[in-house]
């Protein structure tokens, strides 16, 4: 398994994109899944990959009928741009002040990060 630099990921399970490079290049889709360790998404639609299972007759009606299943495999993060009003755009972070409370009713000062729009400056 690849190692983590620690970093977090601009792209986010539910966001629309665009891939940039590779065979599916200009396909937009839905985000289903994030692998952060790996640093890789699963767009809906995009880079669908075949497998070949077997008949399993094992664990009775749990047990798979085989043939051949249709689905997604993982892209990597650089090969999308995150799609935000109909144009891609590159994703910031900005650092916003926040009074956060305590269990016992205390307020604090903190800092939250919040995606913004490259192009816009909008929140995300």
């Amino acid at each position: 398994m690849a190692k983590s630099n620690g970093k977090s990921l601009s792209i986010k399970k539910g966001d629309t994109v665009k891939v940039i490079a590779g065979r599916d290049k200009g396909a937009e889709g839905k985000v289903i899944g994030v692998l952060r360790e790996e640093q890789r998404v699963i767009v809906e639609g995009v880079n669908r990959i075949q497998r070949h299972t077997k008949v399993v007759n094992q664990g009775g009606r749990a047990g798979n009928t085989g043939g051949i299943i249709t689905a997604e495999a993982p892209i990597h993060v650089s090969n999308v741009m995150l799609v935000e009003g109909g144009d891609v755009t590159r994703v910031g972070f900005r650092r916003e002040d926040v009074t956060k409370r305590r269990p016992d009713g205390s307020t604090y000062a903190a800092q939250r990060s919040v995606r913004i729009s490259r192009t816009t400056g909008k929140d995300i």
